[in-house]
């Protein structure tokens, strides 16, 4: 069992957005749902809680009302190994939502996402500081990340 689990809170959205999120990933699925009965601030039958995984990762997501909404200051980090990868993820998750700068996304729901290619870390650490730099500079041009353009720029004379 994983020992520490993202804890999602939503409006009214749980289930939508679980389903959403586990059509997108790999290796993911729905876990167990509970549903208000005749007592509790839900309507019965509909969805309080939910668990499921992406990508093996555990999640839960909650029914809370609307007393909180997610902010940018926590976000899933996505490495990605291919641009095919990344444009994938990037097209399906920011679908409804919002494109925001150097691989950002709100989606639908709310949620901030970073999908970053795996090779960016690299890039930036480059002992070179003006390739590093230069990474860093069309890296801020971008919205999505275009990992042959990040490669460009590092590798310019």
């Amino acid at each position: 069992m994983q020992k520490i689990t993202p804890f999602l809170w939503f409006d009214n959205q749980a289930e939508d957005a679980m389903n959403f999120y586990v059509s997108i990933f790999k290796n993911s699925k729905v876990g167990t749902v509970t549903r208000y009965g005749a007592a509790g601030p839900g309507t019965k039958g509909s969805v309080m809680s939910a668990t499921f995984q992406l990508d093996g990762q555990h999640f839960m997501a909650l029914n809370g009302g609307p007393l909180f909404s997610f902010t940018p200051a926590i976000s899933f980090f996505v490495n990605c190994e291919t641009q095919a990868e990344l444009d994938e993820l990037w097209e399906k998750l920011s679908a409804g939502g919002k494109i925001e700068r150097c691989g950002w996304l709100k989606d639908k729901f709310g949620l901030s996402w970073q999908i970053i290619p795996s090779v960016l870390g690299q890039l930036l650490q480059d002992k070179d500081p003006a390739k590093s730099g230069r990474v860093m500079k069309a890296m801020l041009q971008m919205d999505k990340l275009d990992i042959a353009a990040l490669k460009r720029a590092h590798d310019e004379p």
